[in-house]
């Protein structure tokens, strides 16, 4: 696997080509037609930006070579400097330096700036090129430089997309075929199989890792927003970023871009005090905000934490208990954790005020849709007067999901395992009938227990989730899946095994039915339904 160091050394070398090309057509254009300032302006901002990506993963000389372009281009821009031809030549022959330069990165002894040109493109950057002073002869770069290509290419990421698609398709397939050839039982044909999956598989893997960027690309966004919300906040702030490095997959990345900057709107404006506020409360009078990105299996996990007043506990449940989410003499007994779920609902909101940066009505649900979309989970942790941390499960690819498959009434259904937090079996004397649901204590949790063939094929008006006398058998199989902090058990008739799945979506007119998030088919051939855990535990979690 190529280091860190080798892909940024990769990229910048395929952007500095580019740039060289460009700056190549558009210096010949500007030959032709010397008073386009569109053009200067275009020639101005690649060079600015070659000196600047030079400069950031320590390519010097580069740098310093298209500086001293940039401010000759300056010149010409600001009528400072005539576009003359012993200036064109001059010019000319810097870009070409330029090009030896990148396409020498590998070779220092081959690509050493020409002493002369330097020297010249000093005699036009302090514009005495009308002096005295005579403009030298330098060697010529483009006489003896081959063309060449750049090892890598851009591509947009709708391609990879539907790539990542086709890679969907054919896995289905494959494991069709690796069923029908253990039924068959041909060892030619168990061979061929054995190799198609492994084929397919590193397929699979090359192409969601095409897909791939590194959430520093987002990250460095912030040092900027957290700024000018701080000014704007009238608070001092300092962030630090751990993690930049971190892989994933881009579209993730774009989908959860507006929900992490709601979240660091919100740390500033909700969480972090007023530095005269810090100072009384006995911390620095400089807030802090760490964003940290970190891989944990298949999952990528990104935590926003600050050292603030941290949330009211009592203040969100006198507005849950307001709205009416929530009766009083159930919130006072409700755990942190699902207090703080409160947080998630459409609507609930704590801004006291309206600022350019909260208190819009745009809350905390738009956040948490945008993560149950792709498939992730987000958390909160806080602590009254020490701060907030919001943690952000993501998995790694949207396309292919790790599943748990199970049965309910001989059909196939799937979970995705980035909700499921343990499978248990547990004795049906072990289950309580409260109200119309049933109840257990697991692990020392008191949670919500569901008849999954009770709920999906029972008739409405005769559908009994709360008795217990239609589970069949004595030991009930159970997968607790984790939703908004909050857990529920569901019963199934068959446990089977972990599996990567690709989910399909629902066509009309099942795509209206809440509890299914998809369909996948197996490699039997069985169509298998993906459960929607958020829908299925919403519901649940209301009912209770």
């Amino acid at each position: 696997m190529k280091s860190r160091e080798q892909e940024y050394k990769e990229i910048f070398i395929a952007e500095a080509l580019e740039y060289y090309d460009a700056l190549n057509r558009h210096i010949s254009d500007l030959e032709r037609k010397p008073q386009d300032d569109h053009v200067l302006a275009e020639i101005f901002r690649l060079l600015h930006n070659l000196k600047a990506n030079a400069k950031a993963i320590g390519y010097l000389q580069i740098s310093e070579v298209s500086h001293k372009l940039e401010t000759a281009f300056s010149l010409i821009r600001n009528k400072e400097l005539s576009f003359s031809d012993e200036v064109v030549t001059v010019l000319f022959d810097g870009i070409d330096m330029l090009g030896e330069l990148i396409t020498n990165i590998d070779n220092p002894g081959e690509g050493e700036p020409d002493p002369v040109l330097l020297r010249n493109l000093d005699i036009i950057v302090d514009n005495l090129s009308d002096s005295a002073i005579e403009l030298a002869k330098v060697q010529k770069y483009n006489t003896s430089r081959k063309l060449s290509l750049s090892d890598l290419i851009y591509i947009q990421i709708k391609k990879l997309d539907h790539l990542l698609n086709l890679v969907g398709e054919l896995m289905i397939d494959r494991d069709r075929i690796l069923s029908i050839s253990r039924e068959l039982n041909n060892d030619e044909l168990l061979s061929v199989s054995s190799h198609l999956y492994r084929i397919t598989e590193e397929l699979q893997y090359s192409v969601m890792d095409a897909r791939l960027v590194t959430v520093g690309s987002l990250f460095n966004k912030f040092p900027r927003i957290v700024r000018d919300i701080a000014v704007a906040e009238k608070k001092e702030v300092n962030l630090d970023l751990v993690g930049q490095d971190i892989q994933i997959d881009r579209n993730i990345l774009q989908i959860i871009t507006d929900s992490l900057l709601h979240l660091v709107r919100n740390a500033i404006t909700h969480g972090i005090e007023k530095p005269e506020e810090r100072v009384k409360a006995g911390k620095p009078a400089e807030g802090r905000l760490m964003l940290t990105a970190r891989n944990d299996r298949e999952n990528v996990v990104i935590k926003l934490a600050d050292d603030g007043k941290g949330i009211d506990l009592k203040q969100v449940k006198r507005a849950a208990v307001d709205r009416k989410m929530v009766p009083a003499d159930v919130a006072d007994n409700l755990p942190q954790v699902e207090l703080l779920s409160f947080l998630f609902e459409p609507g609930f909101s704590l801004a006291k005020e309206v600022t350019e940066f909260s208190g819009r009505g745009v809350g905390l649900d738009v956040v948490k849709n945008a993560i149950d979309s792709i498939g992730g989970r987000i958390n909160i942790e806080s602590e009254r007067g020490k701060g907030t941390t919001f943690v952000l499960r993501l998995p790694t690819s949207i396309a292919v999901k790790g599943s748990l498959l199970f049965e309910v009434d001989s059909i196939y259904y799937a979970i995705p395992l980035i909700h499921t937090e343990s499978v248990v079996s547990i004795d049906v004397t072990e289950l309580h009938e409260v109200g119309d649901v049933l109840l257990a204590d697991i692990k020392g949790e008191t949670i919500t227990v569901v008849y999954l063939n009770e709920l999906l094929n029972a008739p409405l008006d005769n559908m009994r989730l709360g008795d217990a006398t239609r589970l069949k058998g004595q030991v009930q199989n159970i997968i607790i899946v984790s939703y908004n902090n909050r857990k529920l058990g569901l019963i199934v008739d068959k446990l089977y095994r972990q599996q990567d799945i690709v989910v399909k979506s629902l066509k009309k007119p099942l795509d209206d039915i809440d509890i299914y998030g998809g369909v996948t088919l197996l490699g039997t051939g069985k169509v298998c339904l993906v459960l929607d855990v958020p829908a299925i535990t919403r519901y649940f979690i209301n009912r209770r």
